[in-house]
């Protein structure tokens, strides 16, 4: 420990010459013509690449060639993810059947459904002593880690584990999808008995149900859900599968992919980007909101006062002073996230089932007012509206999920459109993704350097 603490102490001192050495005036973005972060003032993306898998409507383009924004939608795979979750949601698989069309291209039939679920099913399972050699060593509250760190291993157990033909690739993924819920709820456990000084228990997957099923059965020590929360579940998973290629996590994956490597690299590459409390821990920043708003405002009916709150917050008087009010806006969507519009309807039968609609109403508050908060405080180049994390720690605090286990469910679904995406990279890309930099370093004399070698 000694060790550590003088190696923070030394860090410490040379914190300031980091900062001094690393920054770049915002003048120079301008002056280069580089957009930070990929993206221009309007929230555009600067194009990257080509896909297939799927594609996001948030403006539409007038004869002018001006941008004009209006609802959002979202394809996969050239059907309107509305249309996937009215036809799949009712039989409780729809994330199987969306992960199909991801991977595929193409709509399952009946005998290719029942086959490939029965393929997931034989992969619900874990090398022999691994729960006890890899998950359970070292345990952790951050579960994203621990399923990183499992993802890595699982690589020591594939005999063909480099190798990035299209079957093999395929295969792996599979197996990866089928066993990330395993990952993630058996490292919940484990840190909960660990570390939390809980009861241990361990229940192995039901080959007969869902992931969704799956997933509420491992985590509940009696092993019960209702067909609503399962329902709900497999829909928030369907929601949260894929979203366009430029997010964060996917562009990580494809970039890893074009320089060759395995899946179970490509794959635990994303889930580092996923973690980051920009991308996937969004819905973890709306729960500590929200908390943070129940304990301050007296009448959550109230409008005047939840207005004033949300605007000393945007202020950054008040939770974590970073003037944000969370679950509120998107990089891409401005007048509404189709994710949002979609989830929300099977959010008010969730909620009244478990009396939460006082709740509800408070959510419903500040989604109406957020955006208005915003626009009088903020100068707004593109509208503002709740995206689907304003929701989705709503339900899963209505279905008892610890926030824990927040991330690594958006990992759970999101996989299927990495691994989409990693196959659409080996098969038509061919080459390394290599963005360029433009260098505005000074160059400088060495001191006391000799005239000549």
């Amino acid at each position: 420990m000694g060790f550590r603490k003088e190696t923070l102490e030394y860090a410490a001192s040379k914190k300031e010459m980091c900062v001094k050495n690393d920054t770049i005036s915002d003048s120079l973005f301008s002056e280069y013509g580089v957009n930070r972060g990929l993206r221009d003032l309007n929230g555009k993306g600067v194009p990257t690449g080509l896909t297939n898998i799927s594609k996001i409507i948030s403006f539409k383009e007038n004869e002018d060639g001006a941008r004009t924004p209006c609802d959002g939608e979202i394809w996969y795979r050239g059907y309107n993810v509305r249309d996937l979750v009215k036809s799949f949601a009712p039989d409780g698989f729809g994330f199987e059947k969306t992960t199909y069309l991801l991977l595929m291209g193409e709509l399952p039939d009946r005998d290719e459904m029942e086959d490939f679920v029965k393929i997931l099913a034989k992969n619900r399972s874990l090398p022999t002593n691994f729960t006890r050699d890899v998950i359970m060593k070292a345990p952790t509250r951050d579960i994203m880690n621990s399923m990183t760190r499992s993802i890595l291993t699982l690589a020591s157990y594939d005999k063909n584990a480099a190798s990035t033909d299209i079957d093999n690739t395929l295969r792996q993924c599979i197996m990866l999808i089928a066993t990330f819920p395993i990952l993630a709820i058996y490292a919940y456990h484990a840190y909960r008995h660990y570390e939390m000084n809980d009861s241990m228990y361990i229940h192995r997957p039901d080959p007969a149900r869902s992931t969704a099923e799956n997933l509420l059965m491992m985590l509940r020590p009696d092993r019960e859900y209702t067909e609503l929360e399962a329902r709900v579940l497999d829909v928030a998973l369907m929601l949260h599968m894929e979203h366009g290629g430029g997010n964060n996590s996917t562009f990580t994956t494809r970039v890893v992919t074009s320089s060759g490597t395995d899946t179970y690299a490509a794959i635990a590459a994303a889930m580092s980007s996923l973690k980051g409390p920009r991308h996937g821990g969004a819905n973890i920043k709306v729960m500590e909101m929200m908390a943070n708003i129940k304990e301050n405002i007296k009448d959550w009916n109230d409008k005047d006062e939840i207005y004033a709150y949300l605007s000393r917050m945007m202020d950054g008087e008040v939770f974590d002073r970073k003037g944000l009010i969370y679950g509120m806006g998107h990089a891409i969507y401005s007048i509404s996230d189709p994710r949002e519009r979609i989830f929300k309807k099977f959010v008010l039968g969730l909620a009244e089932s478990k009396g939460r609609n006082k709740e509800l109403a408070l959510y419903e508050n500040i989604e109406e007012l957020a955006p208005k908060v915003i626009a009088e405080k903020r100068h707004i180049f593109k509208g503002v509206s709740p995206n689907v994390d304003f929701y989705s720690g709503f339900v899963y605090s209505m279905m008892n999920i610890p926030l824990e286990l927040y991330t690594p469910l958006f990992a759970v679904a999101r996989i299927s459109g990495w691994c989409a995406h990693r196959l659409e990279e080996i098969i038509g890309a061919g080459k390394i993704i290599r963005p360029a930099y433009i260098s505005v370093m000074k160059e400088k004399d060495f001191p006391g350097a000799p005239a000549e070698l």
